[in-house]
């Protein structure tokens, strides 16, 4: 009542000077702190309230790669009231990602962030779980799912009925485009142009839905009847709207930062950034409904048969049935005893880990070097011959040692990834200065790939960098370091689904070059790229026709 009072008596001109003064009070204390700070690295100057949200466009790579080339190898910068330290060395992240179950000072990847608890995420899953004994359970069965002994084999399997599904969209759009429907099968002369990421990314996400749930999401099917007037009539579908969903997953991955890098403040009220947030929420939304129905649906399917009966081996079943009495692989972690169920909550953030994938990039490259892909393509015609059945086998694809060569050098030039973020739990050394706990340190990968002291020609598409067989190849060069290539990450929080990635991204270089003569439809068009948390190739259209056997 009496403060009531007191304030009762301001007019507009007592209010004002308030204001003004704590403004002021603010301004002082805010730059006090920043020009006395320990440890000063080169970086942009901060500004009250936005910090350094002035040169941040939602773009991560493109925001790094202006502030590594203006300011160096590690400078710092300042967003969500937070002082971060950029790294783009090699040698000064050896310390950070070296593999260690027992000191947990560079396992964390987020402190606790209101944003990631407004995206529905904080403390759950494995890519963002800032809670260690939450993350090493979630981890341990994430990996258990994933990584079953049939897991490859079941993958491949599953690859090779995706790749005859989708010849069979291809054949089809090119039979719509001939006179009279005359698809000439014997002959070969048809020919397509198509955006082949967009292929791409269904392929890769009916790949791994089906892996993850078991059961047909059908995405290559939706967008064929976007193109064709002749609809195919999806029956059982698991996911009824594949099209929003594959771009509600994308759209989901590439929003990520801005809940990380963004006050609750800024991310509701500031222009340009609100709208987007409000979209985000609302496809956040979205996603969280349709895989909740989907953990439901597989509840109510496994209750139904009986206890002790052989299940389904996909990574959702896996993950309803931890710690049941379905579960026979109960394990101790970290010394503790962790036996309990995981939540519907828990699963979905784990089942939103697994979605991302693609191949674009790979094609974008190889057509710019007719060399590399002429040598890609008389290894795949080495292991699967032209005119064969191209049923592919694990072990076959393992062969491919310039197709992974050429996966390698395409992680490296562009990464999907564009940072790896540590947050200190404890006072540490790094990079020669010692921080002090709560400093968060991100590593920008294109930095570390692209560095001169490690990499002779960065800016050079050259798969012969990862070729054994290559005279100049940097496999085994000593002076390389071991962590100038980081694209799943490092340490024990690299990405669990590195093997699967590896696995779909040979398939189809097997199955897009080995069977058909692919081409850019643009040769002078750059790469289009889509940045937000991560970096993907946008469209690409090429020209696509069956390879003639030689004569």
């Amino acid at each position: 009542m009496v403060i009531y009072n007191i304030i009762s008596t301001f007019n507009f001109t007592d209010c004002l000077i308030l204001f003004t003064f704590s403004f002021l009070a603010y301004v002082f204390q805010f730059y006090y702190e920043y020009f006395t700070r320990p440890n000063k690295l080169p970086g942009p100057l901060p500004l009250p309230f936005i910090e350094c949200g002035y040169l941040y466009t939602g773009n991560i790579r493109q925001f790094f790669e202006s502030l590594h080339k203006k300011y160096g190898d590690i400078c710092e910068f300042y967003l969500a009231g937070s002082r971060r330290i950029l790294i783009s060395r090699p040698d000064y992240v050896e310390k950070i990602l070296a593999p260690s179950s027992k000191d947990t000072t560079f396992l964390t990847k987020f402190p606790y962030c209101e944003g990631l608890e407004e995206l529905g995420i904080a403390g759950k899953g494995v890519a963002a779980n800032h809670d260690i004994k939450s993350w090493k359970f979630n981890r341990q069965f994430f990996n258990q799912a994933v990584f079953i002994p049939n897991f490859n084999n079941e993958a491949v399997k599953w690859i090779n009925v995706l790749a005859q599904e989708l010849e069979g969209y291809w054949k089809s759009l090119a039979n719509l485009k001939l006179p009279n429907g005359n698809l000439q099968n014997y002959k070969n002369e048809w020919q397509l142009e198509i955006d082949i990421q967009q292929w791409a990314r269904r392929f890769t996400t009916d790949m791994i839905v089906i892996l993850v749930t078991g059961e047909r999401p059908y995405s290559m099917a939706s967008y064929y009847n976007v193109h064709s007037p002749e609809k195919i009539i999806l029956s059982n579908a698991l996911i009824e709207d594949s099209e929003k969903f594959v771009q509600s997953s994308t759209d989901y991955h590439f929003g990520f930062t801005y809940f990380i890098y963004f006050s609750s403040f800024l991310r509701h009220y500031m222009p340009f950034i609100r709208n987007k947030i409000k979209y985000l929420l609302k496809n956040r939304d979205y996603l969280f409904e349709t895989l909740d129905m989907i953990i439901k649906k597989r509840r109510k399917e496994i209750e139904m048969i009986p206890v002790g009966a052989e299940l389904r081996p996909d990574m959702l079943t896996s993950l309803i049935v931890i710690n049941t009495e379905r579960d026979t692989n109960n394990v101790k972690i970290a010394g503790n005893d962790i036996l309990r169920p995981m939540t519907d909550v828990e699963i979905r953030v784990n089942l939103l880990d697994a979605l991302i994938g693609g191949i674009a990039t790979e094609i974008y490259y190889v057509c710019h070097s007719p060399h590399v892909k002429q040598k890609m393509i008389d290894e795949i015609d080495s292991v699967f011959p032209l005119n064969t059945s191209f049923h592919l086998k694990y072990d076959d694809l393992l062969k491919l040692e310039y197709c992974d060569a050429i996966i390698n050098e395409v992680g490296r030039i562009m990464p999907v990834g564009n940072e790896i973020r540590r947050y200190l739990t404890k006072p540490a050394e790094v990079a020669g200065y010692q921080w002090e706990a709560g400093t968060s340190i991100h590593i920008y990968i294109n930095g570390i790939h692209s560095h001169n002291n490690h990499w002779s020609n960065p800016e050079i598409f050259d798969p012969n960098r990862f070729y054994k067989e290559s005279d100049n190849s940097e496999t085994n060069d000593k002076t390389r370091h071991r962590f100038s290539l980081i694209t799943f990450g490092g340490g024990l929080r690299n990405c669990p689904g590195r093997k699967l990635a590896m696995i779909e991204l040979l398939s189809l270089m097997v199955v897009v070059f080995g069977k058909y003569d692919v081409d850019l439809v643009d040769m002078n068009a750059p790469l289009n790229i889509e940045g937000g948390s991560i970096t993907a190739c946008g469209e690409l259209p090429v020209r696509i026709r069956p390879r003639k056997s030689p004569l």
